[in-house]
């Protein structure tokens, strides 16, 4: 860019910094770079600091742009997975109504699919976004999974709510282990 708003081409270049125009070429491509020399002469002769030519600063902002571009997109393609959770569960709400014609145990579908849609959570944060925050989905999940048992068994009758318990003890666990550290590579 600097060569052609000088209104150089690769050979005149060449010939000023006393390299061949296929070094030039192969510089401009990023297949090598010059030598430190040659950019101090390069930056004299462009008008620029060796920063300018040495840091790709308008290279770094595009990487930042696009990586918020990703983190969107990755975002709204988990918030879509989880709804596909909740639309699997009114489907199978709506055809075994339609089956049965009445409603009756269907709307278990929708406690067993809050359980469903927290392991989607915890697989697209595990692999796209802040690890750190898995604690808080796993946690969700066990109390979810514990209240659907709870809740299945009292459908038929059957009190459980010992079954929290569980849940004290595996909360702990959580807790604990969330204090565990990952060893950092050594540099």
């Amino acid at each position: 860019k600097l060569r052609k708003d000088k209104g150089l081409t690769q050979a005149e270049l060449a010939e000023k910094l006393n390299y061949s125009d296929k070094t030039i070429s192969k510089w401009e491509r990023g297949e090598s770079t010059p030598d430190i020399s040659v950019l101090v002469e390069m930056s004299d002769l462009f008008g620029v600091t060796l920063d300018y030519l040495v840091k790709s600063e308008k290279v770094e902002a595009a990487k930042v742009e696009n990586n918020k571009e990703y983190k969107y997109n990755r975002r709204v393609i988990s918030y879509i997975s989880e709804c596909v959770g909740w639309i699997v569960a009114i489907f199978a709400f709506i055809i075994t109504t339609l089956i049965i014609g009445k409603t009756t145990f269907q709307w278990l579908y929708f406690v067993f699919a809050l359980p469903v849609v927290l392991i989607i959570k915890l697989i697209f944060n595990t692999v796209w976004f802040n690890p750190r925050h898995n604690y808080l989905i796993i946690s969700g999940l066990m109390w979810s999974i514990l209240a659907a048992v709870q809740i299945t068994f009292m459908y038929f009758g059957v009190n459980v709510a010992l079954i929290y318990i569980l849940g004290l003890a595996g909360q702990v666990v959580i807790v604990l282990w969330s204090f565990i550290n990952k060893p950092k590579p050594k540099v």
